[in-house]
């Protein structure tokens, strides 16, 4: 039996331009890069990917932005990301490449990572020939920043040592883990809807630096809050350091920093503007905290500022299902920081969503409830032959996990997974929690 999941460590990819992050992030996700195909409204770069070495997973992520002209404007831009990736990973991949040898930015990142303390794994790629070009290795052991792993991303050389030397850093936190019990916490949205004020009001002081120009709060920040004896961390996603000349890259940015958030959280609270209504950004938002099976609740903020009739509540809310409909289990709240209103609720929602998202069911009655569901409406059938299912168990929680055995997987539509999802909310509620589901084959005699 499988517990609960632990956090995955975040491993954020810095480096010039053309160095090769791309070719790495494909050769490491190969085709599974996080562009989900039943979530509506969701695409988006490969900004970031999950991957598994030797059983253990991590979230990889690229910090780079676009491609700039001047060798000053690379330096900046690569000071942004070192600095994104220091406040957000775990461990932080630092790449270089062998043809292009060791250039002057390298030199002055390579300094920032080694002050920030983080651990680094300092990559050369573009080593095709390990014998040929190992001396042009070496010089990058001048940065200061430990021994240079050679590989080549395109011809997957030297991946695997790599991948050793990376997970050999997360070791260190999972043990310390163990006993932390507190609620995490994710506040993320767009810029601007009110997230750090927020955390202000339910801290009941100024610890979060807040601005009106949109992305000035600093670093990602965790907030330790005491509640009616309930501990919780509130984890911030911080905007950037500096208002940026480039919208897209502000969106992505703050893409990277969503996702290492939400990666630490076992709730998500996705705040909303009510005055600017829902968004497809909402959408992508949301949609990072579905995908990583996150307990999830949508905060309308700036209530106060809306002009309301008796109707105004439900037209909202029907807008936000209808453009988040891939999360229709996400629990709803609307309130404001600025004045307060359902701000302690909030809490209590929290609590909720996080009790079922680490729901067990117990076997038997997950059975009774199959058993009546296929009584109740017949599974599909296909040229003669008809589902089966034969049996259902829950495998691990955070979010809750259930494999089902069936007679065929192809015959197991979609439409009838969600039909059982249904049976088994209206059966434990589970608000605020996304359920996965596992179809495995399992021929009649076994």
């Amino acid at each position: 039996m499988k517990m609960a999941k632990k956090k995955k460590p975040v491993v954020a990819v810095v480096g010039r331009p053309n160095v090769g992050k791309s070719t790495l992030f494909n050769a490491l996700a190969g085709e599974r890069i996080s562009i989900v195909k039943d979530t509506p409204g969701i695409t988006r770069d490969r900004i970031y990917a999950d991957v598994d070495w030797l059983d253990i997973g991590f979230t990889l992520i690229d910090t780079g932005g676009i491609e700039p002209e001047s060798k000053d404007i690379i330096l900046s831009q690569m000071r942004e990301q070192a600095q994104i990736a220091i406040d957000t990973a775990d461990v932080i991949l630092f790449m270089t490449d062998v043809k292009q040898g060791l250039v002057d930015a390298d030199a002055k990142v390579a300094d920032m990572l080694r002050r920030s303390g983080k651990p680094v794994v300092l990559v050369v790629n573009k080593v095709d020939n390990f014998d040929k070009y190992m001396m042009d290795v070496y010089e990058f052991y001048n940065l200061g920043i430990g021994d240079p792993h050679p590989i080549s991303a395109s011809n997957r050389l030297g991946i695997g040592d790599m991948l050793d030397e990376v997970i050999s850093h997360f070791q260190m936190e999972a043990a310390e883990e163990e006993d932390d019990n507190r609620i995490r916490v994710a506040i993320v949205g767009k810029p601007n809807v009110g997230k750090s004020s927020i955390i202000n009001r339910l801290l009941g002081e100024n610890r979060v630096i807040v601005s009106d120009i949109a992305g000035t709060t600093r670093d990602a920040i965790d907030t330790d809050i005491r509640y009616h004896g309930r501990d919780y961390v509130f984890i911030d996603t911080a905007g950037l350091r500096r208002k940026n000349k480039i919208r897209e890259e502000l969106e992505k940015y703050m893409i990277v920093r969503t996702v290492s958030a939400v990666e630490r959280a076992d709730v998500a609270v996705l705040v909303i503007d009510a005055t600017e209504g829902v968004t497809e950004q909402d959408a992508k938002i949301a949609g990072i905290a579905h995908e990583r099976g996150k307990a999830a609740v949508i905060a309308v903020n700036k209530w106060d500022a809306i002009k309301k009739d008796n109707k105004t509540v439900s037209q909202f809310t029907n807008k936000v299902r209808e453009i988040l409909s891939f999360m229709p289990y996400a629990e709803l709240i609307f309130l404001s920081a600025v004045t307060g209103q359902r701000l302690p609720r909030l809490y209590e929602i929290i609590d909720i969503v996080s009790e079922n998202h680490s729901m067990r069911v117990a076997t038997g009655v997950l059975n009774e409830i199959m058993a009546e569901a296929v009584a109740l409406q017949q599974p599909p059938s296909d040229k003669g032959k008809r589902l089966r299912l034969y049996y259902i168990t829950q495998v691990s929680v955070k979010p809750p996990t259930f494999v089902i055995f069936v007679n065929d997987k192809e015959l197991m539509h979609f439409s009838y997974t969600r039909y059982i999802e249904n049976k088994i909310r209206e059966a434990f509620g589970f608000q605020g929690t996304p359920l996965k589901f596992i179809i495995r084959e399992r021929k009649e005699k076994q």
